[in-house]
């Protein structure tokens, strides 16, 4: 008996703790967002920058040494007279 006061007493705090709450519902703040006008009269024309003032001109360049003539090479030996070999070269073919 002394369990079952104790356990029913729970049970009604848990039943009434799981009830819902009352939701406190703040009212939305009003948020005035500037309409930009008519749009102004054009700026004036601002003023030409003055001209920047010319870079200097390069050096010349050396003038490269001549190359050397070298040596001619040597005549080649004159070629040699064929021997009993025939070739024969076919027409060619249409």
């Amino acid at each position: 008996m002394k369990y079952s006061i104790v356990f029913s007493a729970v049970l009604m705090v848990l039943a009434l703790s799981a009830c819902d709450r009352p939701t406190v519902i703040t009212p939305a703040t009003v948020v005035t967002v500037p309409v930009p006008g008519p749009a102004g009269p054009t700026g004036a024309t601002g003023s030409t920058g003055a001209t920047g003032i010319p870079g200097d001109t390069g050096a010349v360049g050396y003038t490269g040494a001549t190359g050397n003539k070298g040596d001619i090479g040597a005549t080649g030996e004159r070629g040699k007279t064929g021997g009993d070999t025939v070739i024969i070269v076919p027409p060619s073919q249409p």
